[in-house]
């Protein structure tokens, strides 16, 4: 369901929000219009205004599904490092894969090896989330990762390196799908270079600092080389079903007493 190009690109159009098409070389479309993941990543962290053309996705350069992973019924424990410093896997979630290897200068190092492991390398640096909504963003976001003026411990980029934060914090987007007719939410992960992060007295708050002033070429310098989303995890909110079914059960439940009140009265 997940590898669904069409959900694929709701997912992008929600985050963005802007209608995201996927591409089709058969239409008379340009390539000038194909949303790169350079240009998604900038509009993400410095939050870019909205193009008025549309906008589509080429899927084979946008995603990489063959580092997707399932972690919706992830059930051990195990614990890991990523960067020397903890992570907890993303329970409960899908992780569509960024076709990000490649694409820097300075090689994958970043990234890591593939494959499960518990321990960290050389080079590798840790894992933060980014809710993707800009509603809740009462701290560790000031409107997506837009440096600004208002932030709680300094003006920069914020995430967490605590997804629970990132989700429970009201810093996932949601949105219903017009594929699946199902609703879902979405947070950005990502990994943040150590040597340009700093830990917030809130140790679950990490900044990339951004002095004020900075011109928008070197915002965009230090994004790039600061906090890369490499993976868009999404999971299927099931609140709204869970609230029907004990609906359904109370009902039953009271027309069972309803039943047995009449046969003894």
């Amino acid at each position: 369901m997940f590898k669904d190009p069409d959900l694929r690109a709701e997912v992008l159009s929600s985050i963005l929000g802007q209608m995201v098409k996927l591409y089709d070389n058969k239409t008379d479309k340009t390539r000038a219009n194909i949303l790169s993941l350079k240009d998604f990543h900038l509009r993400q962290i410095l939050v870019k205004q909205q193009v008025e053309n549309e906008l589509f996705i080429d899927e084979k350069d946008f995603f990489d599904p063959q580092y997707d992973c399932d972690f919706t019924d992830l059930s051990d424990s195990a614990e890991c490092m990523r960067g020397d410093e903890p992570y907890e896997r993303p329970k409960g979630w899908y992780r569509m894969a960024l076709k990000v290897k490649g694409k820097y200068p300075e090689g994958d190092a970043w990234l890591g090896p593939d494959g499960w492991r518990s321990h960290s390398v050389a080079g590798e640096w840790p894992v933060s989330y980014h809710g993707t909504s800009s509603d809740g963003a009462r701290g560790i976001i000031n409107s997506h990762y837009k440096a600004g003026d208002r932030a709680l411990y300094g003006r920069g980029i914020y995430s967490t390196p605590d997804i629970h934060v990132a989700e429970k914090e009201q810093y996932a987007k949601t949105f219903q799908s017009k594929k699946t007719g199902k609703s879902y939410k979405v947070i950005l992960q990502n990994r943040i270079n150590p040597e340009r992060r700093e830990v917030c007295r809130r140790s679950d708050y990490w900044l990339i600092p951004v002095d004020e002033g900075t011109p928008a070429w070197k915002e965009e310098w230090i994004a790039e080389r600061a906090i890369r989303p490499y993976g868009i995890l999404i999971q299927e909110m099931k609140e709204d079903n869970e609230a029907e079914a004990g609906l359904l059960w109370n009902c039953s439940i009271l027309l069972l007493l309803y039943g047995l009140l009449k046969m003894f009265t």
